[in-house]
């Protein structure tokens, strides 16, 4: 992925012409943009679904401050990658960032490419989340489609047992066992009994499904 690719960059800052003048950086390099005065005014939009996202935001804003927003994203969930900048900044300042997952921390002035490089890593690590989220609801639908008995033949194959030891776990022959495993492979598209076992490591960190 390139900075040239699709993407949109929230500008939350107080000056109208930072805001300007950073719309006018994304719109060179063909990326969409929409500025908000305040952390309130972007509160305030409706839920944004439209691809891969950052946010450009600024340490010290009327009301909410930057630093107090950006907690308050990770808190409500909201996984959005953070660019910081201020005029005034310290180490706390930016340590406190940091922990919170910001990308990059830019003290004014900065240079024009260390905006856009900023921006570019943020891009990179939303559409990395997005993909990564994608794949796991992909994963989901298909081991929700294996029955009871194929869900617990997974279980053994992954756990490294043979044909035969599975037979005797679940009380059956080891030809119903070969016939539920290729089942199991085939929905869950495993190209490889490795493949397998990372989708089942996938599944076990997933709240949401019981393995």
């Amino acid at each position: 992925m390139t900075i040239r690719d699709a993407g949109t960059v929230f500008i939350v800052d107080d000056d109208p012409g930072v805001r300007a003048s950073i719309q006018g950086l994304a719109k060179c390099v063909g990326l969409r943009s929409e500025p908000f005065a305040g952390a309130q005014d972007f509160l305030s939009r409706s839920r944004y679904d439209g691809g891969t996202c950052c946010l450009v935001l600024d340490v010290r804003l009327p009301g909410l401050s930057g630093l107090d927003f950006q907690r308050q994203l990770v808190e409500a969930g909201i996984q959005i990658p953070v660019i910081f900048i201020t005029a005034h900044a310290d180490i706390r300042m930016s340590v406190r960032a940091m922990k919170f997952g910001a990308v990059e921390f830019l003290t004014k002035p900065f240079s024009d490419q260390d905006l856009l490089d900023a921006i570019e890593q943020a891009l990179e690590r939303d559409h990395i989340r997005r993909k990564q989220q994608s794949d796991l609801i992909e994963l989901e639908q298909r081991y929700r489609k294996l029955t009871p008995k194929e869900c617990e033949v997974m279980k053994f194959v992954v756990a490294g047992l043979l044909n035969k030891q599975i037979a005797s776990e679940i009380c059956t022959t080891e030809r119903t066992v070969k016939t539920h495993r290729g089942r199991v492979m085939r929905k869950m598209r495993a190209a490889s009994l490795a493949d397998l076992v990372r989708m089942a490591e996938r599944i076990k960190r997933d709240p949401k499904l019981r393995f």
